[in-house]
């Protein structure tokens, strides 16, 4: 057994976001985001009738969850505001979502609880998706305008900021495989999204820094780490074009500046270089304090084998390889590999100015969890448990070789709603009865990590 000590002040937390948890999504004046519209058109898409009008219920129940909050031990907690609930039309405050807010982070601090505030969490506005969302340059004027609203009116009460969530996955998700709203699949589309995300976000960091100055503001990332098939030269070259898109594309401008070079020249030599203008080099220089990245699984890719040219999807430049030893989380598909968390931590240390940086989210979805409940009604939930301590063993591991990682948050608080998949997977600390008023139930999990947070550290029994 030993036992694995972290750095003093490591943030213990879980993450959420707004549209997840907060429920009453056309309501309180709040106007329609892509998810609402996109329910209210075609429902048979989203798991057992499962929309967006309610979700877990925060907006009337979050003064208790904050008190939950303690009570398992977080001491940090990072969600979301919502952009068409402060902004219904891009330009009016809605100051009823500014009092929802401000008493809301309010209570997250009274219960001893650092928030981390994220801005953008895959929740488009509809009135800005009207005018083309993403896809046009205007999208980068309005963010920034949202941005510099949020900071003036909560930046008395939160220190840390992030830009996006995730930006990659509605870049993917709604312009590539046509997975969420508008559900396009054009490769040139999506990166002229990315790019004016990307150009959105250094826009956002530069308003901070004239509003906030003594705060501290970062972007979260979904990191999948690329692992090739072999050394062979065409999946080695598979792998670095796996990882411009998907990691370095967000990563290297948010902490060096600027995209780059062999990303730049990949987009030109498949004819998918975006439009930019003169000074948006200089808008990028606008680099964060810290990263977060979350982990799930990695990316295992190997050569494609008959590729467009040029590129017409990502799988001509890479294809997904199945890796024969994987370990899999069989109701999400995702592999189990919690020893890239090393890799990662070692790549934020070698390649990335050893910034800190922190998990952002890291957690196991299983479905029907109701089969693990015990005589109490409590979720006897070990295989999260284990999961976690995996995947801290390797975080712990590069933070001894000298990574710069200050925490570890969840995915999640409590069981939220996860888009299209609903309520199918859950991931929380605290179960949510749907059938009761969104009763919450501490889950054993809840009661491992308030142990964790309390010592800073956990003792590992499978260890020697």
């Amino acid at each position: 057994m030993t036992t694995k000590q972290f750095p003093k002040g490591f943030l213990w937390g879980a993450a959420t976001s707004a549209p997840q948890t907060e429920g009453h999504s056309l309501e309180n004046g709040k106007s329609k985001t892509t998810w609402d519209y996109w329910y209210e058109t075609s429902p048979e898409k989203f798991n057992d009738a499962q929309g967006p009008k309610n979700t877990s219920n925060l907006y009337e129940m979050y003064a208790e969850d904050c008190k939950r909050m303690q009570e398992i031990g977080l001491n940090s907690y990072r969600t979301s505001i919502a952009w068409a609930r402060l902004l219904p039309d891009g330009k009016t405050v809605n100051e009823e979502a500014v009092t929802f807010y401000r008493d809301y982070f309010k209570k997250i601090k009274e219960n001893g609880v650092t928030p981390i505030i994220n801005l953008f969490h895959f929740d488009m506005p509809m009135w800005l998706m009207e005018k083309g969302g993403w896809e046009a340059r205007e999208s980068v004027a309005a963010f920034a305008f949202y941005a510099k609203t949020a900071f003036e009116l909560f930046g008395d009460l939160v220190t840390d900021w992030t830009t996006f969530n995730e930006p990659i996955v509605h870049v993917e998700m709604g312009y590539l495989y046509g997975y969420h709203y508008p559900a396009i699949v054009d490769f040139k589309k999506a990166v002229q999204v990315g790019y004016h995300t990307l150009l959105a976000h250094a826009a956002a960091v530069k308003e901070f820094r004239a509003v906030l100055p003594t705060g501290k503001i970062g972007i979260i990332l979904n990191i999948t780490p690329t692992y090739t098939r072999s050394t062979d030269y065409a999946d080695q070259k598979a792998g670095v074009a796996s990882d411009l898109l998907n990691t370095k594309s967000f990563l290297d401008p948010a902490v060096h500046g600027k995209v780059p070079q062999e990303l730049i020249d990949l987009l030109a030599e498949n004819q998918l270089t975006p439009k930019t203008k003169e000074h948006d080099k200089e808008l990028l220089q606008n680099t964060v304090d810290f990263i977060g990245l979350n982990y799930y699984h990695p990316h295992r890719v190997k050569a494609p084998q008959n590729p467009a040219v040029p590129a017409k999807m990502p799988e001509d430049l890479y294809e997904p390889y199945d890796w024969p030893e994987k370990r899999i989380n069989p109701y999400r598909g995702w592999e189990i590999y919690p020893e890239a968390l090393y890799d990662v931590a070692m790549m934020m240390k070698n390649e990335y100015n050893n910034l800190p940086w922190f998990v952002s989210e890291n957690g196991m979805g299983v479905a029907d969890e109701e089969r693990f409940m015990d005589e109490k009604g409590m979720i006897q939930d070990d295989y999260r448990i284990e999961f976690m301590v995996e995947h801290l063993n390797y975080l712990h591991k590069g933070i001894e070789a000298g990574s710069n990682c200050f925490g570890y948050h969840t995915w999640t608080f409590i069981d939220c709603w996860s888009w299209l998949n609903g309520y199918r997977n859950r991931y929380g600390f605290y179960r949510v009865d749907l059938e009761d008023h969104y009763k919450r139930s501490l889950k054993k999990s809840g009661l491992w990590f308030k142990e964790v947070s309390q010592n800073n550290g956990y003792t590992d029994a499978s260890s020697t």
